[in-house]
């Protein structure tokens, strides 16, 4: 690769910028393009408020995230710390960030949003230049419009496009006549009142062993959706094969374990650029610590939420092979995992529902039981929300979609630490076709199309961040370290794609392309770290000695000058050339 500039537009900054969504990616994307000088941005959104995930028609009260004070936010803004902050460790709840994008949104982006503004399809505009998108508007009333963009950024993100299992659809209960509310997960928030009268509390003297809520999934959305529901001592069974793994302590943890780079030190990345990675990852000694760690946090943290040893919460995914991980936190009253221990919300597993039940008040598992269900919530995850927006010939085109991996030379990773990998059924070597998971490579000499928000990691508003500057610097045309050619952009996009298949073996069987243009879930910091070289300014921010380096903690106000940071890189570059 050589850093290189190439401009397709004489006057980039005046030209129309579409940006697709409102969620994390969608808001920073906006702020920095606007920051570099760019004219004309507008965002578009089908919600009626911001946020994505997090928008007011989506959060629902007592919802709790990951993340903790300090980690979800923007360097622009600071966020006021939540209630019994020392208490939890600083923990979000999901209105905390409810309220902290709808503030950013006032302050940096007002009058740049498009809400209730459906896209219903993207292709090239006329003689390949720029962007038609096809939008209803429903502020409007619904008509249909053509807008044109001179660029695109997508960032719709992987949590707004329900996945239904084809027994399981609302047409499916409708044809059994099932008489209770059937509804995604994602329709949660606008469903409460329907579920909380489809059936009568636990305690209640009126109709005793009355039909519980079935909620079907082992995930997150599975796991909020029926402890809120136990909250309000409605009866509750989940119904899973396996739950999403986590961590928990009986304490906060400390910044230098929480928010530093020793998580992904601990996990192996493509390239291990230190001493202590490569002693981590290829020596058997290192490998044998690393599984050790892993392997004693899940166990701790089992302990700390007094998860028996025949519990189903047992069928866990792994912390090391797997992404499906969410951060409990301490323990907690009300909590998911406090509840099903309690007995509260009652477990089924492993089993699968294979069919709504010919009474229409039932499900009947694949081996046969039956349980009444009152209503059914579908915690069944999501579809990609790219292929409903571009037909099959822009899809080619962009190379959104997966593709078998045609690389000549195969990368084999010989890692110690990735030795044994877990067998998946099934499983076949797709590649993803997206270039740092931000730029399509087919398009890559274009800069006129990007995605924001699709890196899969466990910091998505850093992640997000920096990928909007990187972003913003590939549209002005600035100097930028990037492919040569399409075809060495393809080559490092499949080597990357092949790193994920033998990084996390189960990942790609969940996760659609919209939400895994790479996956960097734990080496995050390393993901960045490329990203900043790039743009040629620095990386590593969290800094630190040779003994200390892991355990500094990593803020985002490490990048708030990014900006200035990059102008600088890039005048210099232009005096080199």
């Amino acid at each position: 690769m050589t850093a290189h500039s190439l401009k397709t537009q004489p006057d980039p900054l005046f030209e129309p910028i579409g940006i697709i969504g409102s969620g994390i990616a969608g808001l920073i994307t906006a702020h920095v393009l606007l920051q570099d000088g760019f004219k004309s941005v507008e965002v578009l959104t089908r919600d009626r408020s911001v946020g994505g995930v997090w928008s007011e028609e989506r959060v629902y009260p007592g919802l709790r995230i990951n993340s903790v004070h300090g980690e979800f936010r923007f360097s622009a803004m600071p966020m006021r710390a939540p209630d019994n902050s020392v208490k939890t460790g600083g923990r979000l709840s999901g209105e905390d960030v409810r309220q902290y994008m709808e503030d950013f949104t006032e302050r940096f982006l007002k009058g740049k949003i498009r809400f209730e503004t459906e896209v219903l399809n993207i292709r090239r505009g006329d003689h390949g230049r720029g962007w038609k998108v096809l939008v209803r508007d429903g502020v409007a009333g619904g008509i249909e419009t053509v807008s044109y963009y001179s660029r695109i950024i997508l960032c719709t993100g992987g949590c707004s496009s329900p996945h239904y299992p084809r027994p399981l659809t609302p047409d499916a209960a409708k044809a059994a006549r099932f008489s209770g509310p059937v509804l995604h997960s994602m329709h949660f928030r606008s469903r409460i009142e329907d579920l909380l009268t489809c059936t009568t509390p636990v305690d209640s003297h009126e109709a005793p062993g009355a039909p519980s809520i079935v909620v079907i999934g082992g995930g997150k959305s599975a796991q909020d959706s029926a402890a809120y529901l136990a909250r309000e001592g409605l009866p509750v069974t989940m119904i899973f094969d396996s739950v999403d793994a986590f961590l928990a302590s009986s304490t906060p943890l400390p910044p230098y374990i929480r928010k530093s780079r020793f998580l992904s030190i601990v996990s192996p990345h493509r390239e291990l650029r230190s001493r202590l990675e490569r002693f981590l990852h290829t020596s058997w000694l290192g490998a044998a610590i690393v599984h050790c760690l892993w392997n004693a946090l899940a166990m701790y943290s089992f302990y700390v939420l007094g998860v028996s040893r025949d519990s189903p919460l047992r069928r866990t995914h792994s912390l090391f092979w797997n992404t499906r991980i969410n951060d409990e936190g301490i323990p907690s009253e009300g909590s998911f995992h406090e509840l099903a221990v309690s007995g509260k919300i009652s477990l089924v597993a492993p089993a699968r529902v294979a069919k709504f039940g010919d009474d229409g008040r039932s499900v009947i598992l694949d081996d046969g039981r039956v349980f009444p269900a009152a209503a059914v919530i579908l915690a069944t995850g999501y579809q990609s929300t790219w292929r409903p927006i571009f037909d099959d010939i822009s899809m080619e085109q962009l190379g959104l979609g997966r593709h078998r991996s045609n690389l000549k030379t195969k990368y084999r990773w010989d890692y110690a630490s990735l030795a044994n990998p877990p067998d998946v059924p099934g499983e076949t070597s797709w590649s993803a076709s997206i270039y740092r998971g931000l730029v399509p490579a087919k398009n890559i000499l274009n800069r006129d199309f990007a995605v924001n928000g699709a890196m899969f990691s466990a910091h998505h508003t850093y992640v997000c961040e920096v990928s909007a500057h990187w972003i913003s610097a590939y549209f002005r045309g600035d100097v930028l370290r990037l492919p040569r050619s399409i075809g060495e952009a393809i080559d490092a996009a499949q080597y990357d794609g092949e790193w994920v298949q033998r990084r996390y073996p189960h990942s790609l069987n969940w996760i659609s392309e919209s939400n895994s243009s790479t996956v960097a879930f734990w080496t995050w910091p390393q993901v960045v770290d490329d990203l900043l070289e790039d743009m040629g300014v620095r990386a590593m921010r969290s800094g630190g000695s040779w003994v200390s380096w892991p355990f500094k903690a990593i803020s985002l106000d490490e990048i708030s000058n990014l900006k200035a940071e990059r102008d600088q890189a890039n005048r210099r570059g232009e005096i080199c050339a």
